[in-house]
């Protein structure tokens, strides 16, 4: 009890509960998640037509099939928690068992959490990209977000379940579906995308030589300036991705009671350690 983080302000007794409720507003947010989607479809038959139309069913489809998914994986994962806990608490409450495995018992918590939470992200971002106020890349990035929790809650209901379980069976047949899904969304986005941005028809036919140098001059440009912004753009996702990993890991206690994130290594050149003197 003492070696336990110090950051953990919820008692033992209610991280059952908290288990339970966790999976309940995942399996919550899922369902909300489909009848968004539902009525997004029904607005955009009624508000567009043609290309826009179609491109906007296409994605919405594939949205609705990732939300069925994820309902099955989530619906699977509590059934394999139910028989890890039968199997493992013995004489003990599930109660005590959920104490007991603190630690398995939060890394589940998160992992159903960040479900849920890719979730309603993806249907926002579905939504604003059928009233064409979002961004079809934020569609791109919320599938691969609910892949990556996806991977996350398998992996923790995979730590304690048995090798032979059928339920962890279907789980890992289910995160398969998830993927594939969200593979999905990804190729009728991108596929949307294509068909509705317009493209410029680049005819140069009636431009001087002088007007064709000018224009290819400030293309470079253009092309100079995007090549140095997605750099930094990557560089930046690097230092964030280093402190999202920071802050999901090991804690130092603060003087305060309150935690900080462990430093991260110092990089630089690895020296020879000095050679141990003779006695």
């Amino acid at each position: 009890q003492e070696l336990r983080p110090k950051s953990l302000d919820i008692r033992q007794e209610e991280l059952g509960d908290m288990v339970e409720k966790e999976m309940a507003s995942t399996s919550e947010a899922i369902e909300d998640a489909v009848r968004r989607i539902e009525e997004m479809m029904s607005q955009a038959r009624n508000e567009s037509s043609g290309v826009k139309l179609e491109v906007n069913e296409r994605i919405l489809n594939s949205c609705t099939d990732l939300m069925k998914a994820i309902r099955l994986l989530v619906t699977t994962s509590t059934n394999l928690q139910k028989e890890i806990v039968e199997s493992g608490r013995g004489a003990a409450t599930t109660q005590e068992f959920y104490a007991k495995n603190s630690r398995w018992t939060e890394g589940l918590i998160s992992a159903s959490k960040a479900v849920g939470w890719g979730a309603t992200q993806l249907v926002e971002s579905a939504d604003r990209v059928v009233l064409h106020t979002g961004k079809y890349e934020e569609l791109i990035v919320c599938s691969h977000e609910i892949a990556a929790s996806t991977a996350q809650l398998v992996a923790a209901s995979k730590v304690k379940a048995e090798k032979s379980s059928r339920n962890l069976v279907r789980l890992q047949e289910c995160s398969r579906n998830v993927n594939e899904m969200a593979a999905n969304v990804v190729a009728s986005t991108k596929s949307g995308q294509e068909q509705i941005e317009e493209k410029d028809t680049m005819d140069f036919s009636g431009m001087s030589l002088i007007k064709l140098k000018k224009e290819e001059m400030e293309t470079q440009v253009k092309v100079l300036e995007l090549e140095k912004r997605l750099e930094g753009e990557r560089v930046r996702l690097g230092e964030l991705r280093k402190q999202h990993y920071a802050l999901a890991g090991t804690y130092d206690a603060a003087e305060d009671g309150e935690a900080k994130p462990a430093p991260a290594p110092r990089r630089g050149i690895l020296k020879k350690p000095p050679l141990a003197q003779k006695p």
